[in-house]
């Protein structure tokens, strides 16, 4: 991942918001990254010092002058290590004495001296947030190149509703890697296809499959940070793309197939990780089908086949990957999809485990191309979509070799 062995400075500022400080910096570590924490006066009232001394495994500065270990202008030193500053929570003092310039504490004497990227997480009350001089300050430190995630709206420690809440841990952790992630996919546009299709029966009832979109999604956030122009082709799912993303929502495999049959036209790299129904009904009813006896029998058709009808149109320069979702005979199987689909990559997952595949955050691919196959072994899907990433981006470089 692109957070190990990465020194990341995390300040914490005094609001409620710092117990959440405290998951961000255990989530930081679980990543790889050497976390060095800066706690404001203020925010040693809301979290002790030592929980992060020990979700770190460092010694917390709260102090510019204390000198309890070996002395080094260490406001200097600490900057000249970052890789990343992380301010969370960052209260309207903090962007506001940054805005100005203001270094009178270990914390804005550090955020001034560094040369890293910095991101603010601000978490306060909506009207402080709202306020015409926050939002100036906001704005200033904006232009001069500061970056920003959140807030978010919903309950504030005050009792109000409105924005204000601070991110979640798991969100800045995304907007680190994505700031720290090697951009070795800029210029290229990748198309991905994600989740179910549903197919109607009548307008309460459809027939879909298990899948969740998580893998899809996995890679079109994965591309996205690493510079890629991303769009994202999704059936219905409960997932958030990230912001950046272009997303074309469809329902059923006929929408899928016009658009991807657009899209990917013009895709540098095409990944076809949806799960399209492979029959629909032959009609359907625009009322509900009502009960009428103990059995009812349903028509089905077979639907089109996106993969192979967008692989015939493939221009060479392309590169086309797909997934082969499998229960029994996985290899045989994905290598007729291989060839049948015209597929440079083809991802074999055998969905049959219960520790990887459908619905859970895992999962396990064999990366097969016409000349090699890549057993790869259990790993988020996110980790799965770096390696899948990483062959396409490979495969797209011998192309234009050629």
């Amino acid at each position: 991942m692109s957070l190990k062995d990465k020194n990341i400075v995390l300040g914490v500022t005094g609001g409620i918001a710092a117990y959440k400080a405290c998951d961000l910096a255990s989530r930081l570590r679980k990543k790889g990254a050497l976390v060095h924490v800066i706690m404001t006066e203020h925010a040693c009232e809301f979290v002790r010092p030592l929980t992060f001394e020990t979700l770190t495994n460092e010694p917390v500065t709260t102090d510019m002058f204390h000198r309890d270990r070996p002395w080094d202008v260490e406001h200097v030193s600490l900057a000249k290590q970052a890789d990343l500053m992380i301010i969370a929570p960052a209260t309207a003092n903090i962007l506001a004495k940054t805005a100005c310039g203001i270094a009178d504490d270990m914390l804005s004497s550090t955020i001034l001296a560094a040369r890293c990227p910095l991101l603010f997480a601000p978490a306060m009350n909506s009207a402080m947030w709202l306020n015409p001089v926050t939002q100036k300050n906001v704005l200033l430190l904006k232009e001069a190149g500061f970056r920003f995630i959140g807030p978010a709206s919903g309950n504030l420690a005050c009792g109000d509703q409105g924005i204000g809440r601070m991110s979640e841990p798991e969100d800045i952790v995304s907007a680190a890697e994505a700031l720290l992630c090697k951009k070795d996919l800029e210029g290229l546009k990748i198309v991905v296809t994600a989740g179910p299709t549903r197919e109607m029966l009548d307008p309460v009832r459809f027939i879909s499959n298990r899948s969740s979109g998580k893998m899809g999604y996995a890679i079109a956030e994965r591309a996205l940070m690493r510079g890629a122009e991303v769009t994202l082709i999704s059936g219905p799912t409960g997932l958030k793309p990230a912001d950046g993303i272009k997303v074309i929502p469809v329902t059923s495999s006929s929408d899928l197939m016009n658009a991807a049959s657009v899209e990917s036209k013009t895709a540098d790299i095409f990944i076809q990780a949806a799960a399209p129904a492979d029959y629909t009904p032959v009609s359907y009813s625009d009322q509900k089908i009502k009960k009428t006896d103990d059995r009812m029998v349903l028509e089905l058709k077979r639907t089109g086949d996106i993969a192979a009808a967008c692989g015939a149109e493939k221009r060479p320069e392309q590169v086309f990957v797909g997934f082969a979702a499998e229960t029994e005979h996985l290899f045989e199987n994905a290598l007729i999809k291989l060839k049948k689909k015209n597929l440079d990559l083809i991802a074999l997952n055998d969905v049959s485990r219960s520790d990887a595949g459908f619905e859970v955050d895992n999962n396990q691919l064999t990366l097969i191309s016409a000349d090699q196959q890549v057993e790869l072994p259990l790993m988020s899907k996110k980790d799965a979509a770096d390696k899948l990433l990483d062959t396409a981006r490979s495969c797209h470089e011998n192309k234009s070799r050629q």
